[in-house]
């Protein structure tokens, strides 16, 4: 679990903007606002239950949106620009054995430790260059996520994208939407079905550090 802090975070947040200015018709549930995440806590940096991401990345989330609607789904946003310091939250999360309260839910079948070695959770998160987005899709006449075989931050081979030990139906959800982010310019993570990156992200060796809060687009 070593960090490397040769580079600095920038709090410059000059090229973000909040998501939803972007994409109108989008659900939020920023977990690390809440305490009902693989941490138990509110995750330090997450001062509002936003999404922030930069400009590029809202773009193609926006056509990724349009594609959704027209196909009678609307996205759900788990997370988007994470700073650092939420990074070494959980570094430090991670150092505390004693701290399991999440385990049922999150990661039943491994232990903290492993959650890092198996690349569930980053020293240096993709998160924290701004053009990485957490999300799911759901039904616009329902209003129900689509059952993707496995929950958000659910920590196990089951969420890995091509598992196959899932329904039919689960399956070709997910694979749903791995084309739609894909035709429009993201990159799955292999072990994460809700994990993707702009594949030419503007700050692809810059990591952030200013808070999630829309007061710090306004500075």
């Amino acid at each position: 679990m070593a960090v490397d802090y040769k580079k600095e975070a920038t709090h410059d947040a000059s090229d973000f903007v909040l998501l939803s200015d972007y994409v109108p018709g989008i659900v939020q549930e920023i977990r690390y606002f809440s305490t009902y995440n693989f941490v138990g806590d509110r995750i330090d940096g997450y001062e509002e239950p936003c999404a922030i991401i930069t400009k590029e990345a809202a773009r193609a989330l926006k056509t990724v949106s349009n594609e959704a609607n027209v196909l009678g789904w609307r996205l759900k946003i788990f997370d988007a620009y994470r700073p650092a310091k939420a990074v070494r939250h959980f570094v430090m999360w991670g150092i505390e054995d004693l701290d399991q309260r999440m385990k049922p839910f999150f990661y039943p079948d491994l232990e903290k430790q492993e959650l890092f070695k198996q690349g569930y959770i980053a020293s240096r998160s993709s998160h924290s260059r701004g053009s990485t987005v957490d999300l799911t899709l759901l039904d616009m006449k329902s209003g129900k996520e689509l059952d993707m075989g496995s929950p958000f931050d659910f920590f196990s081979e089951m969420s890995h994208p091509d598992y196959k030990g899932i329904t039919e139906e689960q399956y070709n959800n997910r694979m749903l939407l791995r084309d739609i982010m894909l035709r429009n310019g993201f990159e799955p993570m292999f072990c994460e079905w809700w994990h993707f990156t702009l594949k030419n992200e503007p700050y692809p060796e810059t990591y952030f550090e200013f808070p999630v809060t829309a007061e710090v687009l306004k500075r």
